[in-house]
């Protein structure tokens, strides 16, 4: 097939088809090792845009000529040191304007792999390091496969950001390893907050023929091809059923777990799964042919557009903190005293010993409670070890950074400390009378964070003698996992404390925004906006059970949900905060009320269920107002608008990217939305309810032609 459309011109970091000849070991002739090498560190990984793609066909088609002259035995692409490829050059997305352009770069794509196929001699992928999308399809078109054991990240992760596995990934996969495996690997694994297996997984899937170890990785897999070539080594797989109950079964259980994960709302996950059926029948072209037909459909789609932006959110903005001070600016952390020792505390301090390697001193009212939270700390530590991911060496060093001390003593053990974080009772008058115990006893530059989810950063410092030190620091649960750091100026916080609070995240690993004083921050007053009103809606008459089915594809977990997953006490306490701040619109559902006080600890049963007893609670209104799980999601949707734009016009952050940014990675909002603000654009209710879009069109969606 030959390709015509012109692509739009770019500025593509080329991955470069390195082609050695290599002879095989006990004279089993001569093999071309392609390696794929963009040039750069392994912290730029190898991919595929149209000038890379092209160099690569140019070079198959050397080796092609080389096959057929019967100069060479095999050829085997490898990827440079830790990384194999990582798929499609993402960032070129956004200069395609046309269907046709977008249909050019998929048919590009199985143009190029084929070749691989179509060599007259053995072929082999050697995956010797990360491998996603492109990467994984590259691979399955050799005859062959090896993967190294500590390849830390396999997947296909397309459906996440709005794209299938387009380069015959639909295809392949199925055929090598059937479609219940490939229905997680493809649709569910993405649609699970993008899950990674490892290069151990993979071969256990049946993606790999052998697993080796890295250090010889490399020799080991030539010599796998040698034996292949030579007829002594033996490939075995398993026969994929491709009778149609076998077949289809766990296709339609994928598509009803897209339908739990996405209600509908995320087209690409449905068109790998029509895909995947269609690869039962067709021939392999018919199905490659439908690929490219879905990836211009899927790359011409303003949902890809929103989970490219979201994307670009992640990978570049979250490293680079909108209004965060000049980094030269922040002071050394040597010591971390942390102010509780209760769960959420001692995450803290396993995280601050981890990342930065420095003594971290837990205190509390009494010895017990100071026990437990080292108890849990180095519990914790152990099942890092056993799980092989720390050394006994580490380990130790690890647990004999973390201590324990009563604070009744005056909080001396923090006379030598550099940063120290409260996460006591959320109460200002408990955190005002921590902090001015804390401040008599620390060093006079040492940062005073708080870890509150709501109050108010400035009147918790008013009282100190350096009310410029104090700094918010808000962690979201659990903290090891949710990437967020939300970081508050109060009216009084110097560049200095702000500097050493951005870079002491960066440390952590976190992704921080700057976020001005104001109640419930970013994250919580969305929350408690959309929770809130929520709420409202079943207080005035509509069953949970409605408002539960509303949000699928909008918000990580239906509300009550969430609710109950943050504490109904704790999404009580804000939305108390809330009111208080802002009555007009923010009120405390009294039937929430009724379930923190009877202290119910979740809207759910064991079962997974909601629980009964929960619903006996409720009051019925006089005049119940009842509405569908459309009119619910609509109004919700406006209320979100409404405070987005509040927030934006207050400088609560810096830009609508930040609020995106933020529900992402504090609150797990998808993808394939671009967060929040892509969404309300999208379906109108931006401008409805507020005037104007949020984004500028193409942003995050597809450019007006």
């Amino acid at each position: 097939m030959t390709t015509t459309t012109a692509l739009p011109e770019v500025d593509e970091v080329v991955t470069h088809a390195r082609a050695q000849d290599v002879q095989l070991p006990g004279g089993a002739g001569t093999f071309v090792l392609i390696t794929l090498d963009n040039g750069f560190d392994h912290t730029k990984p190898n991919s595929f845009g149209a000038a890379g793609l092209r160099e690569l066909g140019e070079a198959l088609d050397t080796v092609a000529r080389r096959a057929e002259a019967g100069e060479i035995v095999g050829v085997g692409i490898t990827g440079k040191p830790f990384i194999f490829a990582v798929g499609a050059d993402l960032t070129a997305v956004p200069a395609i304007t046309s269907r046709d352009q977008a249909l050019e770069i998929a048919r590009l794509g199985h143009e190029t792999f084929s070749k691989i196929s179509a060599l007259p001699v053995p072929t082999f992928a050697f995956i010797n390091g990360a491998s996603m999308g492109g990467g994984v399809e590259i691979a399955l078109y050799a005859d062959y496969r090896t993967i190294s054991s500590d390849v830390p990240a396999y997947a296909t992760p397309e459906v996440f950001l709005g794209l299938v596995p387009g380069w015959g990934g639909t295809y392949l996969v199925p055929h090598l390893i059937g479609t219940e495996k490939a229905a997680q690997l493809i649709v569910t694994n993405p649609l699970s907050q993008n899950r990674m297996i490892k290069g151990k997984n993979a071969f256990e899937l049946g993606l790999a023929d052998r697993l080796i170890e890295p250090v010889t990785f490399l020799e080991d897999s030539l010599a796998f091809a040698a034996g292949v070539i030579a007829g002594t080594e033996q490939v075995e797989r398993a026969t994929v059923d491709t009778s149609e109950a076998a077949w289809e079964g766990p296709l339609d259980k994928a598509s009803a777990d897209a339908d739990g994960r996405t209600g509908k709302a995320a087209p690409a996950a449905y068109k790998a799964i029509d895909l995947m059926r269609l690869a039962r029948t067709a021939s392999r072209e018919e199905a490659f042919e439908a690929e490219n037909q879905a990836l211009a459909d899927l790359i011409m789609s303003d949902e890809l557009r929103s989970g490219l932006y979201a994307f670009d959110l992640v990978q570049k903005r979250a490293k680079r903190p909108a209004g965060a001070p000049d980094k030269s600016l922040a002071r050394k952390v040597t010591k971390v005293g942390i102010v509780g020792a209760g769960l959420m505390a001692s995450q803290m301090a396993l995280l601050f010993a981890r990342k930065l390697k420095v003594p971290v001193v837990l205190t509390d009212l009494d010895q017990e409670r100071v026990d437990k939270g080292v108890a849990y700390v180095h519990d914790e530590i152990d099942k890092l070890a056993g799980k092989g991911r720390l050394s006994p060496d580490a380990s130790n060093r690890l647990k004999a950074l973390v201590t324990g001390s009563v604070s009744a003593d005056g909080f001396t053990a923090f006379s030598d400390a550099d940063f120290v974080i409260e996460a006591v009772f959320e109460e200002m008058s408990v955190k005002k009378q921590v902090f001015a115990q804390v401040e008599a006893a620390v060093p006079a530059e040492c940062v005073l964070a708080t870890n509150t989810s709501s109050l108010d950063i400035t009147e918790m410092a008013a009282d100190l003698k350096h009310p410029e030190r104090v700094v918010g620091f808000h962690f979201f649960n659990p903290v090891a996992v949710m990437p967020l750091l939300e970081i508050i100026r109060g009216d009084a916080t110097d560049d200095a404390t702000l500097a050493t609070a951005f870079a002491t995240s960066r440390s952590l690993g976190k992704t921080s925004i700057l976020v001005k004083n104001s109640p419930s921050f970013v994250v919580n007053r969305l929350l408690g906006r959309f929770m809130g009103e929520s709420g409202r809606i079943v207080d005035e008459g509509t069953p949970i059970e409605v408002v539960e089915q509303a949000f699928a594809g909008l918000t990580p977990m239906p509300p009550f949900m969430l609710i109950s997953l943050v504490g109904p006490a704790i999404a009580l306490h804000n939305s108390e905060t809330l009111a208080a701040a802002f009555p007009d619109r923010f009120a405390a559902s009294p039937n929430l009320a009724k379930v923190v006080e009877a202290k119910l600890p979740s809207f759910y049963g064991s079962d997974g269920t909601l629980d009964p007893k929960v619903l006996e609670l409720f009051e019925a209104p006089a005049e119940p107002v009842v509405l569908t799980a459309e009119q619910v999601r609509e109004r919700a949707l406006e209320a979100l608008a409404d405070e987005v734009r509040r927030m934006l016009d207050e400088g609560v952050v810096q830009a609508p990217q930040d609020i995106d940014l933020a529900m992402i990675t504090g609150a797990g909002f998808p993808f394939w939305n671009g967060g929040v603000t892509p969404l309300l654009d999208r379906t109108g209710i931006a401008e409805k309810v507020t005037g104007s879009r949020f984004l500028p069109i193409g942003v995050a969606s597809v450019p007006e032609a």
